[in-house]
């Protein structure tokens, strides 16, 4: 009778930490740099995307054509970011996506941060040069209509969607030719969830998306939600997913 590991996976079992030596090597500095020009374009687009359609409507509330203007210009950008980076730095664009990718076992704690890191910086460069040349506020994210614990709720169900996503297209060994559709179906998660969530909490799914914004416009109400959220829902999903799909070992395909 087999064993149970035969079934499943041990959860966490497959965590690496690396070294430090990893911030040296030229493979993670190049990874690290993808990741950073990746996460500047995804957040220029986006947040631009939401400057420019707040220019044109001078500042009206958010309205039914907002929410798809944002939902459209995050899918867009984001299959473009994934895309670019993907063959680089696997494509993260996103802390909750490291973090996800990590409680996996698929990448280590040390190239972890140092892409979390080159995240951050893009998101600020990209926010920083809006300001600049926009003088327009960049907008950041935040709690409408429902509680904080609501909110949380939300971007921890938005990202283990996105992450989950992450998990089927991109990372599992067994997914084939529908990898090549990866970007898509990341963006076209990420866009869908913005339609459902973005009149409650901006749909961030994305700490780094979060963070820089915050930081030009030194908002920070509520900015917890936008990292405690992706991370559990992120993790929560590199968790299952690893644990209950992932197949380590060849199983052979039935003829029929």
């Amino acid at each position: 009778m087999p064993g149970q590991n035969e079934y499943f996976n041990v959860p966490l079992s497959r965590v690496a930490i690396g070294n430090t030596g990893e911030f040296s090597q030229p493979g993670a500095i190049k990874a690290a740099v993808a990741e950073f020009i990746s996460t500047f374009i995804f957040v220029f687009a986006g947040s631009g995307a939401g400057i420019a359609y707040n220019s044109i409507t001078g500042n009206a509330a958010t309205s039914p054509s907002g929410l798809v203007v944002a939902a459209i210009a995050h899918a867009f950008a984001l299959f473009v970011a994934v895309s670019i980076s993907a063959n680089i730095s696997g494509g993260h664009v996103n802390p909750a996506v490291t973090f996800g990718l990590f409680v996996g076992g698929n990448i280590t704690l040390f190239r972890g941060i140092l892409y979390i890191i080159a995240q951050l910086l893009g998101s600020a460069a990209a926010s920083g040069v809006l300001l600049f040349t926009t003088g327009l506020p960049v907008p950041t994210f935040g709690v409408s209509g429902v509680s904080v614990w609501a909110a949380l709720v939300f971007e921890i169900v938005m990202t283990f969607g996105l992450v989950y996503t992450v998990y089927a297209t991109a990372v599992d060994p067994k997914k084939g030719e529908i990898g090549i559709i990866a970007p898509i179906a990341i963006g076209f998660i990420v866009g869908a969830n913005i339609l459902a969530g973005g009149a409650f909490t901006g749909a961030s799914m994305n700490p780094a998306v979060s963070f820089g914004p915050a930081l030009v416009s030194f908002s920070w109400t509520n900015h917890w939600i936008y990292w405690a959220g992706p991370l559990v829902g992120g993790g929560l999903a590199g968790v299952i997913y690893e644990i209950f799909f992932i197949s380590h070992t060849h199983e052979p395909l039935s003829e029929f």
